[in-house]
């Protein structure tokens, strides 16, 4: 079953890896047009009606798989108000070819004249809300008509996800796409067509995953996410590589909670970052209390950067994680306590394989699809979400695991992990944890590639992928 959010992430993603949507929309029409051949009759009239958007191009390439009966295409709306570009290609292919094609300004205008069998292509996935005129009044005239109603994808009217909420079609048959919709899950008679979306298109990382970031006018700072970094001590660039990396993932306010030893440095370093420092050069257990109360303001802590492994801040570490209930980024030495510590808070783990060998987790040897199984299995038994770094980064919450390929050997260079752990932290602000860890790999990964474009694949820093970091989410948070 795949969700409409989802089902347009795989179609973008399908696209990167080189099938592409007119492909798509190709196979999806002769998919429709080799089920109601089924069963239709010899010489059955057939009225195909195409809306405006990607479902009437499936519609309008349908009529093309259709020769021997006699076929009548109504496009709902005038042909210049369709959306997409394909969409339009197909229906102007049918006029460069003669087809029985009537545009159709007014429902007034449309009568059904005894079809034997009526494709619904009018309304796709995307709909959200109550159906309006012209396109209201046009399912009724379908579901008032005696022919066979074959729908496209879902019935007209339907949300793709909860199923029929007002007026829809009353289809007797729905040939839907790669998988079943959730709203159609108890539709009595549903074809799930393949239409050759590649494996890899649902399993790897791809832009196609931006499409779930948006950042909407009218929103007042803060609203887009309070991080917290906990780090520093042993090590100063950790927790700084970290907070700039959830600045330029979106982030309002980053906070960075360090050792007054090193406060001066960082905040010197960045004035963007407001530096909460606690006593002394290490995290012990006397600062976790307070921490835990500035946590309670924040959207999400990333622990872990730069804090090092003395025994005294690994107490507190776990102590730290045994109060929390928040959302929190488990990151670098604070890994080494998750898999025997209660952890109330929803948490994504960011270890390197050798991090993620010490935390409890098997070594990573074999196939990919072996290695995803692994990595799902150990997160499915922590209850967390589980994002191992490495050549293909893997992520998993125990229940579905992606993989992301973005990348390049010069990020094997110390750093990037904090800025990816800060990355994640960001968006962790605003998406599921999932979501958040695989776009994190995905942008983090591009930005490095971005990087190497530029300055060559030797020698590159963690801090030149901060300034890639918003082109690679594409301007989408």
């Amino acid at each position: 079953m795949i969700t409409s959010k989802r089902m347009a992430i795989v179609d973008r993603n399908a696209a990167e890896f080189g099938v592409s949507q007119i492909q798509l929309m190709e196979s999806s029409g002769h998919a429709v047009a080799r089920a109601v051949k089924e069963i239709a009759a010899e010489g059955s009239k057939i009225a195909i009606i195409g809306g405006r958007g990607n479902n009437g191009g499936d519609a309008f390439v349908s009529a093309r798989f259709l020769r021997g009966f006699e076929v009548e295409v109504y496009l709902i709306g005038r042909p210049e108000s369709i959306a997409t570009p394909i969409a339009k290609k197909n229906w102007e292919v049918l006029q460069t070819y003669g087809y029985n094609t009537k545009s159709i300004k007014d429902a007034s205008e449309f009568y059904l004249e005894n079809a034997d069998i009526v494709i619904d292509g009018l309304l796709g996935t995307g709909i959200k809300g109550p159906v309006r005129e012209p396109d209201k009044s046009i399912i009724g005239k379908i579901n008032s008509s005696n022919a066979t109603i074959v729908s496209i994808d879902i019935p007209s009217g339907f949300d793709a996800d909860g199923g029929r909420t007002g007026i829809s079609v009353d289809a007797d048959l729905v040939v839907t796409f790669h998988d079943i919709k959730p709203g159609i899950k108890d539709h009595k008679n549903v074809i799930i067509a393949d239409i050759g979306i590649p494996k890899s298109a649902s399993i790897f990382v791809g832009p196609g995953d931006l499409l779930t970031l948006k950042r909407p006018g009218g929103k007042h700072k803060g609203e887009f996410g309070r991080v917290m970094i906990v780090g520093g001590g042993p090590y100063t660039g950790a927790p700084l590589l970290s907070s700039l990396g959830a600045l330029r993932a979106g982030a309002d306010l980053v906070y960075v909670a360090v050792p007054s030893s090193i406060a001066n440095e960082i905040q010197g370093y960045a004035p963007e970052i407001i530096v909460e420092p606690f006593e002394g050069e290490l995290l012990l257990s006397k600062h976790v209390d307070k921490l835990i109360e500035r946590s309670t303001q924040m959207d999400v802590v990333v622990i872990g950067p730069g804090l090092g492994n003395d025994e005294k801040t690994i107490t507190a570490i776990r102590s730290f994680l045994e109060k929390y209930e928040g959302k929190a980024i488990i990151d670098a030495d604070a890994l080494e306590v998750v898999q025997d510590t209660a952890l109330p808070a929803e948490v994504i783990c960011t270890p390197h394989l050798g991090e993620f060998i010490k935390m409890g987790g098997p070594n990573l040897i074999g196939e990919l699809d072996d290695k995803m199984t692994l990595v799902q299995k150990f997160a499915e038994g922590l209850g967390q979400v589980v994002l191992v770094k490495g050549e293909r980064d893997i992520i998993s919450d125990g229940r579905d695991t992606r993989v992301n390929q973005t990348g390049n050997p010069g990020m094997t260079v110390g750093g990037t992990g904090d800025i990816l752990a800060g990355v994640t932290g960001a968006l962790f602000c605003t998406q599921d944890g999932l979501t958040a860890a695989s776009i994190a790999a995905y942008v983090v990964g591009k930005a490095g590639d971005f990087a190497v474009e530029e300055k060559g694949g030797y020698g590159i820093l963690p801090t030149d992928l901060l300034p890639c970091i918003p082109t690679a989410l594409g301007g989408r948070i």
